[in-house]
C-alpha cells in the first residue's frame, strides 16, 4: 500500500491534498480502491454542488458493489475530473493521481489522519 505523507486521510479512505487555505482535491486512497476491486463506473458530482464532511458526494461501482464516496471537507465543488466518466479505472491504475474533485470555498474538515495515523488505521 501506498499513503503519501503529502496527503491527509479520512477515515471513509478519501485523501485530500491541500491546495491552499480554502481549496483541496479528493479521491481515494490505494487501500479503498484495493478493497473495491475494479471500477467500471463514477456518478460525478456537479460544479456548485455543495458538499458536506462525512456525506456522499459521488459513488464508484466496482465489479463488487456500488459504494459512496465521502466527503472529507465542507465546500462547494469547483471542478471535476471528467476524464473519470471515460475511464473510471484510473483510480485503480493511480489513486494518488487521479483525484475526483477539487472542492473550494473549504470550511470545515473532517478528523483527517497524517500518512503514518492513516497507514496504523487500515492495519486494524
Amino acid at each position: 500500500m501506498n499513503f503519501p505523507a503529502e496527503l491527509k486521510y479520512s477515515k471513509d479512505h478519501e485523501w485530500v491534498k491541500v491546495i491552499d487555505s480554502t481549496t483541496v482535491l479528493v479521491g481515494i486512497t490505494d487501500f479503498a480502491q484495493s478493497e473495491l476491486g475494479d471500477l467500471v463506473f463514477i456518478n460525478l458530482p456537479q460544479e456548485g454542488d455543495e458538499v458536506t464532511k462525512e456525506e456522499s458526494f459521488c459513488d464508484v461501482e466496482s465489479v463488487k458493489a456500488v459504494s459512496d464516496v465521502m466527503s472529507p471537507v465542507d465546500g462547494v465543488i469547483a471542478e471535476v475530473n471528467t476524464e473519470l466518466e471515460d475511464e473510471p479505472q484510473r483510480l485503480n491504475e493511480d489513486p494518488y493521481g487521479a483525484w475526483i474533485a477539487k472542492i473550494e470555498k473549504v470550511s470545515a474538515f473532517a478528523d483527517l489522519m497524517d500518512a503514518a495515523a492513516y497507514e496504523a488505521f487500515v492495519q486494524k
